[in-house]
């Protein structure tokens, strides 16, 4: 959000708000909460909302996301989600579009985008190593086994998309 004295405005001098991304994001947060897969205070609900508000956020190409029918986009947030899609690269395409095209030039929805999708790349999280194989037949439970540092997308993606399941 700009704060007083910023010389950022919508063009009638008035402090341009991201009211694009703080939609996705709180789309983002009914959905995981609507879930109940995490606590809201975890990093893991936060790496889960930052990546379900990045496609969100990157998938209204027309620019009319205050008005989006969330019923209606639960299918190609689906699709964006998938195991098997190359997420992180149509996240790197669609943001160096928007900041190239006239939406992006400055605007504080981008700021805030960029700001998650770096946190997303950057950070790491503890998780369970998906790809390993318990020694035993046993079962494991949550805090047993071997555990990897994943990036927190790898980790938030796959939670947003079971939330967009859930909902």
């Amino acid at each position: 959000m700009l704060h007083r004295g910023h010389e950022k405005t919508d063009g009638d001098g008035d402090a341009a708000v991201p009211m694009a991304w703080f939609y996705a994001e709180y789309i983002a947060d009914e959905l995981l909460r609507t879930g109940d897969l995490m606590p809201p205070a975890s990093v893991e609900f936060r790496a889960g909302r930052d990546a379900l508000a990045l496609t969100v956020f990157l998938s209204d190409t027309g620019g009319e996301l205050p008005g989006i029918r969330v019923v209606s986009q639960l299918e190609t947030w689906l699709s964006l989600t998938a195991y098997d899609q190359p997420w992180q690269d149509w996240v790197g395409e669609r943001m160096a579009a928007l900041a190239a095209g006239p939406r992006g030039a400055g605007s504080p929805d981008l700021a805030l985008a960029e700001a998650a999708w770096r946190w997303l790349v950057e950070t790491e999280l503890l998780a369970p190593d998906l790809d390993a194989v318990p020694d035993g037949a046993g079962a494991l439970g949550e805090d047993e086994g071997p555990k990897v540092w994943t990036p927190a997308w790898q980790l938030g993606l796959p939670l947003g998309h079971l939330a967009i399941h859930l909902f």
